[in-house]
């Protein structure tokens, strides 16, 4: 009897890996990669030069973590959620982180830079023209881009400066009679018509200051309209020792406080002051300061009262016609839903521009054609340009109660209804028991999301009121139709007056702290409906 030997099972040697039959999906996403690497490292190098950290190492951090997701084999999941996950980081996270970090500064007018910043702007506006300085006939040069400016001195020496570099003489330069440089070896001469054809070059030479030596002391070349100059010296000196700004000309010595302003030490204060943290001290002024605390009150409370008297309003009368064109009985329903439907095909910013014509008090179509010419002013009452308000809100928000009302009706049971008929319970009863609640627990939560958006529903108040009329017993810029959004807006500064972005970023959390309270115990209580 043979035996035979049994052999191992060798196992068969990986294949190598054939670089040239990746196909075009591998070289796609190489070509991919390289872009957003370019990208990114670009992103790095100008926080690297703007000193700016915290965007640095997010960057570099997603920028790893891209590489690895997208070369790695066992991240096949991430490659696909991973863009949003970044989106999500920048475009939600990273605002509000940002904005809760600026409503615990004092970031707004007048405190808007840093430090260095705030020293170097006093300085400048302290500028003023050395009373026995000569006009200079001036010549614009240009280096790339580089401007400077060319004079002539009073040796007859051609010299030419910059931002960064004082006057020096240039060799080979000439001069008309009236010792205006016309050329520069090395430079190109701009002309004043390039200089008044260009509004931008125009205002970079007109903010130019060119050092007249090292010595700080002796000034600067400035102009005014690009063909002289005149010697300007800051009234104001840094003493880096004593971390102070003080006036030569008055003697009065401005340190900076706590909150980044420069107070000199006659009580008098520096326009110009610089960005620091204070803490929770805006939350603490919304509600404490009296010439803000009142009128916000009063903000607040309108918010409140307009979000929600304009989803009931909208969604009854929505529901109204909704009950009307559902019965069959009524002809032609297609083409009555879709004129009772057109107000919401309307941008709301012309709608609301379009009523706001129409409600003025002079000259509107609502007073002569409805009213018999009198005199009603609808938007600078308070009380009626509150009415007025909800009226074109309404206008512009039941057609869409309207088709959801539609919709939701037309997916109901009949089964119920049929046996409420057969039980004898009325159209009333039947309304009120079963079809309300019913439509309810497919239009509550639209109702909620309809409550948010019209909490921060910036354009029908702007387009139609802009906030007005004002309060009369403040300072503060906000008025009896200003809702927290465009209180907001207007204590930000960004249609005019004194910024105070700080204390905005704090109302916008505020308001979102709020809106995010109303709603979720809104969707607790919903759930309560669908024991229906």
């Amino acid at each position: 009897m043979s035996t035979e030997t049994a052999t191992p099972a060798v196992k068969p040697e990986a294949p190598a890996r054939n670089w040239s039959g990746l196909g075009w999906g591998f070289i796609v996403k190489l070509l991919l990669m390289m872009m957003v690497n370019a990208v990114g490292l670009s992103i790095i190098l100008s926080a690297w030069g703007a000193e700016a950290w915290v965007i640095l190492a997010a960057s570099a951090a997603l920028l790893v973590a891209a590489n690895w997701v997208y070369f790695a084999r066992r991240t096949l999941p991430l490659k696909y959620i991973f863009p949003g996950l970044v989106f999500l980081l920048i475009f939600q996270v990273f605002v509000m982180g940002y904005t809760a970090y600026v409503a615990t500064t004092n970031y707004g007018a007048g405190h808007n830079v840093d430090k260095g910043q705030a020293i170097d702007a006093a300085l400048i506006n302290a500028e003023r023209r050395v009373e026995d300085s000569p006009t200079y006939p001036l010549t614009v040069v240009r280096d790339g881009d580089t401007l400077g400016f060319a004079v002539t001195s009073a040796s007859g020496a051609v010299q030419v400066g910059t931002e960064d570099a004082p006057l020096a003489a240039v060799d080979g330069a000439t001069a008309d009679a009236s010792g205006k440089p016309t050329e520069v070896p090395g430079w190109e001469v701009v002309s004043l018509n390039e200089l008044l054809s260009d509004q931008e070059l125009a205002q970079q030479v007109t903010s130019l200051r060119v050092p007249v030596s090292d010595e700080a002391d002796d000034g600067s070349l400035r102009t005014r309209e690009g063909s002289t100059a005149s010697i300007y010296r800051s009234s104001l000196i840094w003493d880096e020792e004593a971390d102070a700004l003080v006036d030569t000309d008055t003697g009065v010595t401005y340190t900076a406080d706590e909150y980044g302003t420069f107070t000199g030490d006659d009580g008098s204060t520096l326009p110009v002051g610089y960005r620091v943290g204070v803490g929770l001290e805006n939350f603490v002024k919304a509600v404490t300061d009296p010439d803000l605390a009142g009128p916000l009150l009063k903000v607040a409370a309108w918010t409140f009262a307009f979000a929600f008297l304009t989803v009931a309003t909208s969604f009854l009368l929505g529901l109204f016609f909704a009950l009307v064109f559902n019965d069959d009985r009524i002809r032609g329903k297609k083409t009555l839903r879709t004129l009772f439907i057109l107000p919401y095909a309307f941008p709301a910013f012309l709608t609301a521009l379009l009523w706001r014509g129409m409600l003025n008090a002079e000259f509107g179509v609502i007073n002569e054609w409805f009213f018999f010419g009198a005199d009603i002013n609808w938007l600078g009452d308070p009380w009626l340009a509150k009415f007025s308000i909800l009226f074109v809100n309404l206008w512009l928000s039941y057609p869409y109660w309207f088709l959801v009302c539609t919709g939701a009706l037309q997916s109901l049971p009949t089964e119920t209804t049929e046996a409420a008929k057969i039980d004898g319970a009325g159209k009333w009863r039947m309304f009120r028991s079963i079809t309300f609640p019913l439509l309810l627990v497919s239009t509550a939560p639209l109702a909620i999301a309809s409550f948010a958006f019209n909490f921060n529903n910036f354009t029908i108040i702007y387009m139609l009121t802009n906030g007005g009329p004002r309060f009369t017993d403040t300072s503060v810029p906000l008025g009896s139709t200003d809702i927290l959004i465009t209180a907001i807006y207007q204590i930000s500064g960004v249609a005019g007056g004194r910024a105070d972005y700080g204390l905005a970023s704090a109302l916008s959390i505020v308001v979102f702290v709020v809106v995010g309270i109303v709603s979720a115990i809104a969707f607790r209580q919903t759930k309560k409906l669908e024991e229906y």
